[in-house]
């Protein structure tokens, strides 16, 4: 057996192992976290009053503005300076909750914007409250919108997590600069790291592309309906 492939494959465990304890559930916790907070962002600048707006504004304009690998250095090694303390895993995890809730939250603004009024005017001639036309007329069209986009941010949030290597999270490409450290073969390593990313990014990619398809066989049914 070549050598590189005997080092990949005593490689592939440990690999594998700290994709799934540490990269999938920091890749679920902070998209979910981060989709609420996105939400309640694109709300708040949509239909909350002006100091709330203003507020929301303001935190999407510093995190859009920043490098991510930066606002978890500020969040890991700058916060222990006025004296807050965080474990590696919970400061990576707010640190890409931020990220993800500032990207989703123009994501979800832009189509909760592109309804047009008339769904909003059609729900209240019917007796509908403002919250009852949002989570029932509004909502329900603007996610079928939001789903690519929404699902190349999940996407992107898979490799961005290898940047919690930097603030020492266990995750897949720590791991793979632990067993570099051991064995000195960063090229045969890090492929094999890049082709793990990689089969996750594709499979994720496939699913993205079969709930399009459903979603859009489902829409064309309601249109059809209508």
């Amino acid at each position: 057996m070549p050598h590189w492939l005997d080092l990949m494959l005593q490689s592939l465990g440990p690999l594998l192992w700290a994709g799934l304890v540490f990269t999938v559930p920091l890749t679920l916790l902070s998209f979910a976290l981060g989709l609420t907070l996105g939400f309640l962002t694109a709300l708040a600048r949509l239909y909350g009053p002006r100091p709330l707006a203003g507020l929301a504004r303001f935190y999407v304009w510093i995190i859009r503005g920043t490098p991510l690998l930066v606002q978890l250095f500020v969040i890991f090694y700058g916060l222990p300076s006025v004296g807050i303390l965080l474990d590696a895993f919970p400061a990576a995890l707010i640190g890409f909750t931020l990220n993800v809730g500032a990207y989703s939250s123009e994501i979800v603004r832009a189509v909760i914007a592109s309804i047009p009024k008339g769904q909003w005017e059609a729900s209240y001639s019917i007796g509908m409250s403002w919250s009852q036309a949002l989570r029932r007329t509004v909502l329900p069209q603007a996610a079928r919108t939001a789903v690519p986009p929404l699902s190349n941010t999940f996407i992107s949030l898979v490799k961005d997590t290898s940047l919690a290597a930097a603030v020492t999270v266990p995750e897949l490409f720590q791991a793979a600069q632990r067993i570099v450290a051991v064995t000195y073969e960063p090229l045969i390593i890090y492929i094999e790291a890049a082709l793990i990313y990689l089969a996750l990014s594709s499979v994720l990619s496939a699913l993205q592309d079969r709930l399009e398809k459903r979603l859009a066989r489902s829409s064309g049914l309601v249109e059809a309906a209508a």
